[in-house]
């Protein structure tokens, strides 16, 4: 899309760290001090959903002229800092906050969100020094999405195979001493109702070095339930009783029987507390209410049956979800599901403003959805413009506006050749190292570069 004649800018602070499309910039033909005479878009956020937003926009209006800001000197959101390290044939700001557990003992150390782990190896520099402590033998992730399973094989792989992704320096070298052998998925609800997708299981299916633990009890009733499940769920979850109850070929046995670490789904739990090690503020178990399903099919409800567990673990870490924190006091928010309210990308009650990606979803779905509802958005943009809702016949500054705020607050804006200087200079020290590329790890560091 930049090709197009958008623009990209980062700079280093903002108040505003959710996607929106705010046509407050949007401006006619008028003085001829302004850079174009067609319609003026600002996108606040450089992720999928800010990129996919101005592609389509650009395509459909080739008198557009968008621009695109961002927090950090580096652009593309959860691509480069959200999708595991070892997918990147996927590389995918909508949701920076975290949805807590709201249990007793989740601030223990050792328990540790799934979007600030992720970032801790992805690099992202607000996650540089959590330094996850690693020593222990049992890890518990809680949520079994694409997420809690991209954490786990990164957990569990072998290090020669993290050795060739563009994992971050300090984390290989936390994971090349790391004491985590086993490592538990849980989820509320069963098998039928897991969250994750076929890929993401197959491939912790066939992580070397590892073999599948987990109860046959879990699945009960199972197979039978399958003749009713779409065709994506039914294959999912024959993989899965294929990996829990069959007895593996001769081939596979052998691989099991070699392997040194272990992993494994636990159906039908959810966490009530984080257990403390006595006389610490360390953590060293986790306590699970057992559910039973009602109802059936992806719709089924987890309803707790009143009996409790515990399982010993050193790390625990809490991967239910993203969720959007509020932009301003003058944008609409939906605090319960943390969204923007929003009709088709429109915000309510805000005539010229629209939001995209997980601000206006919620974290849901994968890089395709993005896309998808980001040209929606889009498309909802343009078809106000077409219609005469937005006004674009007046004159605008745009993004004239924001360069001499900017510039009032000694704020230097990084430029997309700005980000290519970055971008070279981290894939040079990957090469140097067989990688895709090692990741500048702080602001300082990638403004340096920037500034050369």
């Amino acid at each position: 899309a930049l090709h197009r004649g958008s623009r990209w800018r980062g700079r280093r602070q903002s108040h505003i760290t959710n996607l929106s499309v705010d046509s407050a910039g949007v401006s006619g033909c008028g003085s001829a001090s302004f850079y174009s005479c067609g319609p003026r878009v600002c996108i606040v956020g450089s992720g999928p959903a800010g990129f996919y937003t101005a592609q389509h926009l650009i395509k459909a209006r080739q008198d557009v002229e968008v621009d695109i800001y961002e927090r950090l000197p580096v652009p593309f959101g959860l691509v480069r800092f959200g999708v595991a390290p070892d997918h990147p044939e996927v590389k995918s700001y909508g949701a920076e906050g975290n949805r807590r557990l709201g249990v007793p003992g989740e601030d223990l150390a050792g328990v540790y969100s799934a979007r600030d782990f992720v970032g801790w190896y992805n690099g992202l520099p607000s996650c540089r020094e959590l330094s996850p402590d690693l020593s222990c033998e049992t890890a518990v992730i809680l949520g079994q999405g694409n997420v809690a399973l991209d954490v786990a094989r990164v957990l569990l792989s072998p290090i020669n195979m993290l050795k060739k992704t563009d994992v971050t320096q300090p984390a290989l070298e936390a994971l090349a001493e790391s004491q985590v052998r086993r490592v538990l998925i849980v989820g509320r609800r069963g098998p039928i109702q897991v969250a994750c997708t076929i890929k993401e299981l197959r491939e912790m299916v066939n992580l070397p070095g590892t073999r599948p633990e987990m109860v046959a009890a879990d699945f009960e009733g199972v197979t039978e339930a399958l003749k009713d499940v779409p065709r994506p769920r039914k294959r999912l979850t024959e993989l899965m009783l294929k990996t829990a109850l069959e007895i593996p070929g001769e081939k596979e046995q052998q691989r099991r029987s070699m392997a040194s670490r272990t992993w494994g789904f636990r159906f039908f739990r959810n966490p009530v507390e984080v257990l403390a090690d006595p006389g610490s503020n360390r953590t060293a178990g986790v306590r699970l209410a057992v559910n039973r399903l009602e109802g059936s099919g992806e719709g089924g409800r987890a309803v707790l049956t009143g009996e409790v567990e515990d399982v010993s673990c050193g790390l625990v870490i809490n991967s239910i979800g993203y969720k959007s924190l509020p932009i301003d006091p003058s944008v609409p928010f939906d605090s319960r599901r943390a969204v923007v309210p929003n009709n088709m990308g429109r915000v309510q009650q805000a005539t010229g403003l629209y939001c995209s990606g997980w601000l206006k979803t919620g974290p849901t779905g994968v890089i395709a959805t993005t896309m998808n509802n980001s040209f929606d958005t889009a498309r909802s943009v343009v078809e106000d413009m077409d219609s005469g809702t937005l006004d674009v016949s007046a004159a605008k500054s745009g993004s004239q506006t924001i360069s001499a705020l900017l510039e009032e607050r000694g704020v230097k804006p990084v430029t997309f050749s700005d980000w290519e200087k970055i971008n070279h200079a981290e894939m040079r020290k990957g090469e140097a190292v067989g990688k895709p590329r090692e990741k500048l790890l702080t602001v300082e560091e990638m403004l340096q570069v920037a500034r050369a």
